[in-house]
């Protein structure tokens, strides 16, 4: 009856180990992000106002392109009507309902 019970204990050990194990790993790769570079771009800084695709706060005009901006540390208002390079990584997701890239800005040189 002991060895029984032991065995029962041993193997339920086991099982939890091996679940615990699976979780881990299951948890570690399910994270996975990708990793996009920074873009580097200069233009002109204005506010956004009333667009069609409803996205970011103000927008970075280019010779070429148009893209949409949005920062949770720089005040893109302060910057309106003047040229800057800014540093930026695209919004996943975006762009849609045909509107421009979406860029969070990371970081402004003059």
């Amino acid at each position: 009856m002991y060895f029984q019970s032991n065995l029962t204990y041993m193997t339920m050990k086991i099982g939890v180990l091996l679940s615990s194990f699976f979780l881990l790993i299951i948890t570690a790769t399910c994270n996975n992000q990708k990793v996009t570079s920074n873009m580097k771009l200069t233009g002109l800084i204005e506010a956004a106002g009333i667009t069609s695709y409803q996205y970011g706060s103000h927008i970075l005009r280019t010779d070429n392109e148009t893209y949409a901006l949005t920062s949770g540390k720089i005040d893109l208002t302060e910057l309106e009507g003047q040229t800057y390079t800014i540093i930026a990584e695209k919004v996943e997701g975006y762009p849609i309902d045909g509107g421009p890239e979406y860029l969070k800005v990371i970081d402004i040189k003059d």
